[in-house]
């Protein structure tokens, strides 16, 4: 039975090493894509090179300055577009109903997460429930809990 195709969209994430754990991280859940976007550093480079450990050369990738305007293209060509975010409005990730078909999971900044105008144009905004003390998880950390998630049957 074949898994649920997912895209991944990295929205103005700052740092080379995260970028690179989540290149490892998509090789490694069978991610179809990784659109990197705004100031989202771009492989070839050393840091990336070294979280993910070649996966940047197998994983396909694609730079996109807007990530709005991709995210409007993924909907037209049949993907459910969710970020992953913090928000009142989000719905708890564990209880999500997935669709069957396309996905884009869209992760964001590390500081600053995703912008509103972002989460606007997403189909849903979803988020992992905190349990302890601190708020939110590493954005690479957050991605990969995402990821298998959504690539269960």
């Amino acid at each position: 039975m074949p898994t649920r195709q997912i895209v991944a969209i990295l929205h103005n994430v700052r740092s080379r090493e995260n970028v690179g754990s989540i290149f490892r991280t998509a090789d490694a859940a069978g991610v179809a894509k990784i659109y990197l976007c705004g100031i989202t550093p771009q492989p070839p480079h050393d840091k990336i090179s070294k979280t993910a450990l070649g996966a940047e050369t197998t994983v396909p990738w694609e730079y996109h300055k807007q990530t709005w305007r991709l995210i409007e293209q993924l909907k037209k060509d049949g993907y459910q577009v969710v970020s992953l975010e913090k928000s009142k409005t989000a719905t708890d990730i564990f209880k999500f109903k997935k669709r069957a078909g396309l996905l884009g999971l869209v992760v964001g900044n590390e500081v600053l997460g995703l912008s509103p105008e972002i989460l606007k144009r997403s189909n849903r905004v979803v988020s992992i429930p905190m349990r302890g003390q601190k708020e939110s998880l590493n954005v690479a950390v957050a991605f990969g809990v995402a990821v298998y998630e959504f690539k269960k049957k």
